[in-house]
């Protein structure tokens, strides 16, 4: 990740222009828009700290071609079969790079092996963006009542399957009436 990748995320996410940024970091427009191009690359330490202030996380490590790794909680079990109620139970914190965060807002803690054929076994964490939709086809944790499993999530006609990846474990259906 270069410095004209962390200027383009902020604006994507804000909707800000470099006119703004420029405010905001106290520098020229000019420079700001260079910054979004990729003209420039290297910025003062006392620029990058008002980067890092507008930000909300130190940049320096960017500038310097490093990962940036922060902290994303755990925040409770997900069942890999049927039968947990779910809960939020925190469980501490692990480590994730920024393109992790961009993935996920959260962690869960696996038990079961309902997934092992996906590569998702008993113990695993699973990177969590909490929505209120999933694409047909894609591995979700799914709230089904007051259970929570991780399955991938089907779509057929007026059906959703919950299908797990070891034969072991029976797939679940619901109507549309259900969903």
């Amino acid at each position: 990740m270069e410095l004209k990748d962390v200027i383009q995320e902020y604006k994507d996410k804000t909707g800000v222009s470099d006119s703004e940024i420029a405010r905001r970091t106290g520098v020229s427009r000019s420079t700001a828009a260079r910054w979004s191009s990729g003209d420039i690359h290297r910025v003062s330490e006392d620029t990058a700290a008002r980067l890092s202030k507008m930000l909300g996380y130190n940049i320096s490590p960017v500038l310097k071609g490093m990962d940036i790794v922060v902290k994303l909680p755990v925040l409770g079990y997900v069942k890999a079969g049927y039968d947990l109620f779910a809960e939020e139970n925190y469980l501490g914190e692990e480590e994730a790079s920024l393109q992790d965060c961009r993935r996920g807002d959260y962690y869960l803690k696996v038990t079961g092996d309902s997934m092992v054929g996906d590569g998702i076994m008993d113990g695993s964490l699973v990177l969590v963006r909490q929505t209120d939709t999933i694409e047909s086809g894609k591995i979700g944790v799914i709230l089904v009542g007051e259970e929570v499993t991780v399955k991938r999530v089907i779509y057929k006609e007026s059906m959703m399957i919950l299908e797990a990846a070891n034969p072991d474990v029976k797939n679940r259906y619901f109507t549309g009436r259900e969903v």
